[in-house]
């Protein structure tokens, strides 16, 4: 098997493609009732299986999905964090998810591999707005789309989690950001 492609470096992070070997690492993360407690189930064996798939599926489809979250320092898969295209209250858009292992919570992990994520997405695609999307009860998730400089665009109703809230940020947000901090 070929050696997963790396898509991304931050100062305490590695992004890099999934691959079936990350299967035990992701499951530490999907199959914890606790980190899943704002998506709409926990992941059991196949669920992870199937995830893994789909996002090496979208790497071939659309050059991009979501990356596997590893730790400089010692290359431990801690989560997962990337650009994928949701449907979004009716519409496919661009969306930065992530999922961090519980224990790698709180330590900034999640916003910074989104901050990554973000600025990738600007400079190598030519979507006008990033998007990200959870329950609306995830404050957590809210917060890391916050960091990144999205903004609340809406909340809708929809069947998955009652009412789901919607963030976002354009380019010309995130240029001007870019322009500020020169």
């Amino acid at each position: 098997m070929s050696r997963p492609r790396m898509v991304l470096e931050t100062k305490r992070l590695l992004l890099r493609e999934m691959k079936p070997d990350d299967f035990q690492a992701l499951f530490l993360v999907f199959g914890d009732p606790e980190t899943m407690w704002h998506y709409p189930y926990t992941f059991n064996g196949q669920h992870v299986k199937d995830w893994i798939e789909r996002n090496m599926n979208r790497y071939r489809k659309d050059g991009f999905g979501l990356w596997a979250v590893c730790l400089k320092e010692t290359g431990e898969l801690i989560g997962d964090c990337g650009l994928t295209l949701q449907n979004i209250n009716g519409k496919t858009l661009p969306e930065i998810g992530y999922h961090i292992r519980r224990d790698c919570q709180r330590k900034g992990f999640a916003s910074e591999a989104a901050k990554a994520v973000r600025n990738w997405a600007f400079r190598n695609t030519d979507y006008p707005t990033l998007y990200s999307y959870c329950k609306y009860t995830n404050a957590p998730s809210i917060k890391t789309a916050e960091s990144i400089g999205m903004h609340f665009v809406c909340e809708y109703p929809d069947e998955t989690n009652g009412t789901t809230h919607v963030s976002a940020i354009s380019r010309e947000e995130w240029l001007n950001e870019i322009t500020e901090n020169c």
